[in-house]
């Protein structure tokens, strides 16, 4: 079973690395109206002069869960056993008889493995709602550049919908027709809900009454505030902002209350459907 589990991600990983590194799928070609000043934003510039850069958030966003969840499962693991006996405990079955793990690198190793296959399943998601729709960002004229005389828009209002019209960078094009829904805004908040969803489910209220609410709360605020600074630098629509955040909360939602269902049937099943359960979540482990 732990092979299978491996194939899904290594699968849920190549699938997010061809929508966003190559371009084996292309976005639709959306039309759009002359003069538009939805659409007539100031270029911004690259990713790299945004105030949150990508080289800043996909590295939080990736590396912040990581130390988190395994500072946590340590710390848990720590108070919950003594130090001088963490060799004699219980250890988990990973593969047959041949590979055995500590309950501490079996838990830490399932809360990271399923928020990795959830943020990628995210990035899935969002590309494939970008190349779908083809939405245009708010500064997608400023890139496209239309000569406006030889497509007659100088005096009267049309509808553009030719896939020539745009005289710019090419590549500038390609990436402003993929406003909707917002890359960043989803990660984000993915990462910012499932941690969050942890910290109240891993720690304590004994912690501190206030401890909780607040790192979630710090963590939802700075997602929020990413969004909020696509939609300031003209790089998104509020509606590209929503629906990503809208996007990324839901996945991260469904995987940690998943989880959270499962262990609520364990508590409170009686025990011989406990027991069937506690094989079940034992042969996944396998």
């Amino acid at each position: 079973m732990l092979y299978f589990q491996v194939v899904i991600l290594a699968a849920t990983i190549m699938l997010a690395y061809y929508c966003e590194f190559t371009d084996t799928f292309t976005p639709a070609q959306q039309g759009f109206i002359c003069q538009d000043l939805a659409l007539s934003k100031p270029d911004p510039g690259p990713e790299q002069d945004s105030r949150i850069q990508p080289i800043i958030l996909y590295p939080v966003v990736a590396g912040l869960p990581v130390i988190m969840i395994s500072a946590t499962e340590l710390v848990l693991f720590l108070m919950k056993y003594k130090t001088n006996n963490l060799d004699n405990q219980e250890k988990v079955v990973v593969m047959g008889d041949c590979c055995y793990l500590n309950p501490l690198v079996h838990r830490t190793f399932r809360f990271l493995g399923v928020y990795f296959f959830g943020l990628f399943s995210t990035d899935i998601f969002v590309n494939a709602g970008q190349l779908v729709t083809g939405s245009l960002a708010p500064h997608f004229l400023s890139v496209c550049q239309p000569n406006y005389t030889a497509l007659g828009c100088e005096e009267t209002v049309c509808f553009i919908s030719q896939s020539d019209a745009c005289t710019g960078d090419p590549d500038d094009v390609m990436k402003a027709r993929k406003s909707f829904p917002s890359k960043e805004a989803a990660l984000s908040l993915y990462a910012a809900v499932y941690l969050g969803m942890y910290i109240m489910c891993r720690i304590s209220p004994s912690a501190g009454h206030l401890t909780r609410p607040l790192l979630c709360l710090s963590l939802v605020s700075l997602a929020v505030l990413t969004g909020i600074n696509r939609v300031a630098e003209y790089r998104s629509h509020w509606s590209d902002v929503i629906a990503g955040q809208v996007t990324g909360g839901t996945i991260a939602v469904f995987l940690v209350s998943f989880i959270i269902i499962i262990i609520i049937i364990i508590a409170e099943a009686g025990p011989p459907l406990r027991l069937a359960l506690r094989r079940f979540l034992h042969y996944l482990g396998q």
